[in-house]
């Protein structure tokens, strides 16, 4: 019994599943020029269809949907079923074999998809058989529709850009078009622009598209924008914008052929038909000559654009071992998501916890705006009378060409005695010295007391305690020495900074993976990666490129395969950090090699 039923149980979920698939209709094979109908079914309330792509044919009309509703009543027990369907009417533009991508929607709240399916388009009937295979059926009274096409000057795109000669970091905004004299049903991006040696930020993300009209050689057209992004140049030299793939539905008069008979006094525009026809479209390419910065000064951080740099701390009068806050704001307009924090010597009694970045960003028509900002939490050691330094912030504006520097206020703290209670690190060499001049705390009990001289053996303990001392002596020795060789080692101090700075930064990027921000995701394994070959092989931020990086690395004889590994791994977070909807499997991927190459480079 317990095996019937749950071959019963299995039938029903079979039976089930069944009844929930995207069934297709369409023939195999067609001639060209021929119209034809593509139909989807699925046994279910349906909602949120979503067609295939058609490319290499004409949709000339769908899709259209059908419901169908069925009631039975059996031995008193009524049962009601719906189903759905979504019907287009196709024509073959040209001859080969095509495969058409699934169809999906949601039934149940489940969402399911449609077998892919392919046809074979064969070459033209002759005019007589065609006419016989169309008959009077979709049009009427024998009289055939002129086969519909779009002249290329009646609907384009186009990608212009503000500024072809930018410098390294600077912001350009690359806006897209579509230019029409038909009108226009809907449209499909297909494929986004390769941008390879730029950052990119989406500046039409949650905005509709804003119609406008135009003239063009000598034609009035409706104008389109679909998109509109900001780049900045992360390499020099010759840099190329691929184009953006699209398609559109546009509809269109029916034109209808002379055939002498009397269906030929309908020939009025009053009477003629309209149709959907789908047409590819892509926009045309960009080239970008990019500038190299002028060489930087020392406190350049990578900023480019206009900024003003403002501090600010919660309180100026605290007890030792007490924590403030020291916040530096970099506002204004230009590449906000790629600024570095500063490295800012605080007074040396000041123990400093890394930085807590901040991002309030516009994204505009105009570009990327708004402020970033970084907090240090500081924590004075010792009481005393302290100044928290003044801030050059340098960065380049590109409109004069030059560096310029925005200054920050300094900021006077009074640090009071503390509370030992509160102390969050280890005692410090002034306060032994406060504790010494003290006076030492009165003993309650005294403990056993023996005349001197009336042992002369050293017990077992004391044998113990006298080794733990000498071990533990010989350790902190040689800790002090290594401390003073990695401190004298100022590039493996640097880099060691960096490695513990791109660990950081890979736990984030591992975060925003798993909570499925591409953009943050991207951005901390770039930063990552580029800021460990920086402190690696000592080259300058202004200065850093991939050609940069490739000759240091042949400079210093790296193994092939290593260099393999690190270019490689370069071009695919670049490459990567342009291509949206990526799978969590290839963004796994390239936060696994990013790990290895930054490992490699220990």
């Amino acid at each position: 019994m317990k095996k019937i039923l749950s071959l019963l149980i299995i039938m029903i979920f079979t039976l089930q599943a069944l009844a929930q698939t995207l069934q297709v209709k369409a023939p195999s094979s067609i001639s060209a020029g021929s119209s034809f109908q593509v139909e989807f079914e699925v046994a279910g309330q349906a909602s949120d269809f979503r067609g295939p792509s058609f490319k290499g044919f004409s949709v000339r009309s769908g899709p259209q949907m059908g419901r169908s509703y069925s009631r039975s009543n059996i031995n008193g027990k009524v049962t009601s079923s719906f189903s759905y369907s979504f019907g287009y009417i196709i024509q073959a533009d040209q001859e080969g074999t095509f495969t058409i991508g699934p169809a999906s929607c949601v039934v149940d709240g489940k969402k399911i998809q449609s077998k892919s399916f392919t046809i074979k388009v064969t070459k033209a009937e002759p005019r007589n058989q065609q006419q016989q295979h169309r008959g009077s059926g979709y049009y009427g009274g024998g009289q055939e529709q002129q086969p519909t096409s779009i002249d290329n000057n009646s609907l384009f795109a186009t990608a212009s850009i503000s500024n072809s000669h930018p410098y390294k970091g600077e912001e350009v905004i690359v806006t897209y078009k579509i230019y029409t004299q038909v009108s226009l049903q809907q449209y499909q991006i297909d494929k986004l622009p390769g941008n390879s040696g730029f950052w990119s930020e989406d500046l039409s993300e949650g905005k509709q598209v804003r119609i406008t009209q135009e003239s063009r050689n000598g034609r009035n057209y409706q104008v389109a924008e679909i998109r509109r992004g900001a780049l900045f140049a992360q390499q020099t030299g010759r840099l190329n914008i691929a184009p953006l793939d699209l398609q559109v539905l546009a509809v269109v008069p029916v034109q209808r052929r002379r055939t002498g008979t009397i269906w030929d006094l309908f020939d009025d525009p009053f009477f003629n038909q309209s149709q959907a026809v789908q047409k590819d479209l892509r926009s045309n390419a960009i080239t970008v000559n990019v500038k190299p910065l002028p060489d930087a000064p020392d406190n350049f951080y990578g900023g480019v654009g206009q900024f003003q740099a403002k501090a600010a701390v919660d309180n100026t009068e605290i007890k030792a071992n007490e924590a403030i806050t020291y916040r530096l704001t970099i506002s204004g307009h230009g590449n906000l998501s790629l600024l570095e924090a500063p490295d800012i010597q605080f007074p040396k009694v000041f123990e400093v916890y890394e930085p807590k970045v901040t991002d309030n960003i516009n994204r505009g028509d105009n570009g990327i705006s708004g402020s970033r900002t970084f907090e240090w939490v500081l924590i004075p050691q010792t009481q005393g009378n302290y100044t928290l330094p003044a801030i050059d912030y340098v960065y380049f504006n590109p409109k004069s060409g030059q560096y310029v520097t925005s200054t920050t206020q300094p900021f006077d703290i009074k640090v009071a005695k503390g509370d030992a209670s509160n102390r969050t690190v280890s005692t410090s060499k002034s306060d032994v010295k406060q504790l010494n001049s003290d006076i030492n705390h009165i003993q309650p009990r005294i403990g056993n007391l023996r005349p001197m001289g009336a042992s002369k053996h050293i017990s077992l303990l004391q044998w113990i305690l006298l080794a733990l001392i000498l071990i533990t002596t010989i350790v902190l020795v040689l800790l002090g020495r290594r401390h003073q060789a990695l401190e004298s080692d100022i590039q493996g101090s640097k880099m060691r900074h960096a490695m513990k700075l791109a660990q950081k930064r890979l736990r984030n990027a591992q975060q925003y993976l798993a909570d499925g921000n591409d953009n943050k995701f991207y951005e901390e394994i770039y930063k990552a990666l580029w800021g460990c070959l920086s402190d690696k092989y000592a080259i300058e931020l202004s200065q850093l490129s991939r050609e940069t990086v490739h000759d240091r690395l042949v400079e210093k004889g790296i193994p092939n395969d290593k260099l393999q590994l690190v270019m490689q791994t370069l071009d695919d977070v670049d490459q990567a950090r342009f291509a949206p909807g990526d799978s969590s499997t290839k963004k796994q991927t390239i936060y696994d090699r990013t790990l290895q190459t930054i490992a490699s480079l220990v």
